[in-house]
């Protein structure tokens, strides 16, 4: 049994940290809204009033924040890393830039803990259901000490490098694939929409064909809805192509892909829709090409 921390109990940490406790771990939870703190007291966890006390003796402590500038405070302004033991991990869980996680991981390393990058892929549906893919970069002795609370978390636990960054450059270019993959879908209904095509017959083509894509089956659907159900919200792929961009820059590589995808989430968002589901960036080519509301 491992006394965990857990910082950031949102619609995907909650459910994560609940699994920990599924497992047999201990855990002691943090979030900003006492309504999830409460949520994991209901669960069997124990709540904590900071991100200090959640952390108080920790062999681990999760970060399921929103970004590395929160995991930033949390870990050093917060006084949580001081809470974990001296032979802790501190386990990064959210998605943030390459070079930003590993200038975390570097200061982490200083005090004699140890950090693993492993960010997750899969939503809420795979945090629910533990089956989220996690894509860990740790020395491998400390990736092998953290597996089995990563294992509890998901059902594809990857490492993908021994240094910090490399975690987050595999989940930078999963989003940059699926921002670009769910952008180029609308595009696609677009044009159809345009010339009269009955999108469901269309996406029933498109489904069984080599055109087809696990974006297409998946959001496809939910473009033919007003207001689907949000499995994903709008923005965050402007903040995640937003850090595919930024990964771009830091590595002189071209992505004008993840560009225009990138300013597609970003029109949607500006006209006040960023949290609507994300496959309704399709709304912003209706914008632009006066399709309105069609389907």
């Amino acid at each position: 049994m491992t006394t965990i921390g857990f910082i950031g109990l949102g619609s995907m940490g909650l459910p994560m940290a609940t699994n920990l406790l599924k497992a047999g771990h201990r855990v002691r939870g943090f979030d900003l809204r006492a309504e999830s703190v409460s949520a994991l007291e209901r669960a069997g966890g124990a709540g904590a009033g900071t991100a200090a006390e959640a952390a108080r003796g920790a062999d681990a402590l999760v970060l399921m924040v929103v970004n590395a500038a929160q995991a930033e405070t949390v870990l050093f302004a917060d006084g949580a890393l001081d809470g974990v033991a001296p032979d802790g991990i501190v386990v990064l869980m959210a998605t943030c830039p390459p070079g930003e996680v590993a200038g975390l991981a570097r200061r982490v390393e200083e005090t004699g803990r140890s950090f693993v990058d492993s960010p997750v892929s899969g939503g809420v549906v795979g945090a629910v259901g533990a089956t989220l893919t996690i894509m860990a970069a740790a020395r491998r002795p400390v990736f092998e000490k953290a597996r089995p609370i990563l294992e509890a978390l998901g059902d594809k636990v990857h490492h993908v490098g021994e240094e910090p960054g490399q975690g987050a450059t595999v989940k930078t270019v999963n989003q940059l694939l699926c921002g670009v993959h769910i952008a180029v879908v609308a595009e696609a209904f677009a044009l159809a929409v345009r010339k009269g095509v009955d999108l469901n017959i269309l996406l029933k083509i498109m489904g069984g064909s080599s055109a087809s894509s696990w974006m297409l089956k998946d959001r496809g659907p939910r473009m033919l809805e007003a207001d689907p159900e949000i499995t994903s919200a709008v923005d965050i792929f402007v903040k995640d192509l937003g850090i595919v961009l930024e990964a771009g820059r830091d590595a002189k590589v071209a992505l004008p892909l993840a560009a225009v995808a990138h300013q597609l989430f970003l029109a949607t968002s500006g006209r006040g829709e960023g949290g609507a589901d994300d496959s309704q960036v399709i709304r912003t080519y209706h914008a632009m090409n006066g399709t309105g509301g069609s389907r």
